[in-house]
């Protein structure tokens, strides 16, 4: 159900932009939306993972420096069934994780130094369990591809708005193509529809996450109590700098508490993704 669901609200984004194109330049805005359309799926397959790590300041380590994280990931693939993936560690002292890459052949885990602090060695396991199910579902290439077209409709909504501010119609525009109505309505509610798909593709993908997760590490309840630390630490010690295209990959959302920003998360009610882990081990007593 989930994977039909994700279907459908990727289709729904992919259509939104092609939609704000038209409203926003007639036809050769709507063609110019496809082909951005393309490009930004065409950068996120190849190029999101690098991209990823490195706006998070991520280094990799080796087996020698990190040989307990290499021994639990080792492991948890094992288990999974995936290949070995690579490892990397943020300096940030807010506890967190993620994972990124397109496939599983070309697939990361980082961890911050704070999380690295705070959670037992089985409340970790718990935490990269669920990081490798993102993995082995493919999430992260779905979330990326989700998140760069949403930004790239807040971008071409942009471009909009600077050009008829300024005065610039295209010949569909004064031919009937655009609607300056409909150019206005483009300009407030694309973004925000835009945000909530991408919200909506991001909440399902943890709850499916957080089962793969306990399946994989054999351990519901571990993963409950990491996530009921990380909620609790990670909400007096918020990253840093967090940037806002990367919140969905976290496994608790860097931005909690921010402003605006808390209001519209990128991922579900942390009560419910506890609840749901503890029905999980009470089933399988």
């Amino acid at each position: 159900m989930n994977t039909v669901k994700t279907t459908l609200l990727m289709s729904l984004l992919t259509l939104l932009f092609i939609l704000v194109g038209k409203a926003m330049g007639g036809q050769s805005g709507m063609v110019f939306a496809f082909f951005l359309a393309v490009g930004t799926n065409f950068f996120s397959y190849w190029f999101s993972d690098k991209l990823v790590l490195r706006l998070c300041g991520a280094q990799e380590v080796t087996r020698d420096e990190a040989p307990e994280i290499f021994r639990i990931v080792e492991d948890l693939t094992q288990r999974a069934g995936l290949p070995m993936l690579r490892v990397y560690v943020i300096p940030e002292g807010s506890p967190n994780a993620f994972a990124t890459g397109r496939n599983p052949h070309h697939a990361a885990v980082a961890v911050t130094e704070g999380i690295l602090d705070i959670l037992s060695a089985d409340e970790l396991k718990g935490v990269l369990g669920h990081e490798l199910a993102h993995v082995q579902n493919r999430d992260i290439l779905i979330g990326t591809i989700a998140a760069t077209m949403a930004g790239a409709v807040s971008l071409v909504t942009q471009m909009a708005q600077w050009a008829w501010m300024f005065g610039g119609r295209s010949r569909d525009d004064r031919e009937g193509g655009g609607n300056p109505l409909g150019v206005l309505a483009a300009m407030i509610l694309a973004p925000i529809a835009a945000m909530l798909i991408q919200l909506a593709v991001s909440r399902s993908r943890e709850y499916q996450a957080d089962a793969g997760g306990a399946k994989i590490s054999g351990d519901p309840l571990s993963l409950a109590s990491a996530l009921r630390k990380l909620e609790a630490v990670s909400s007096r010690r918020p990253m840093e700098a967090p940037r806002p295209a990367t919140a969905h990959l976290f496994i608790v959302n860097p931005l909690r508490g921010r402003g605006l920003t808390s209001l519209f998360s990128t991922h579900p009610p942390m009560e419910e993704r506890i609840k749901r882990l503890e029905a999980m081990a009470d089933g399988a007593r």
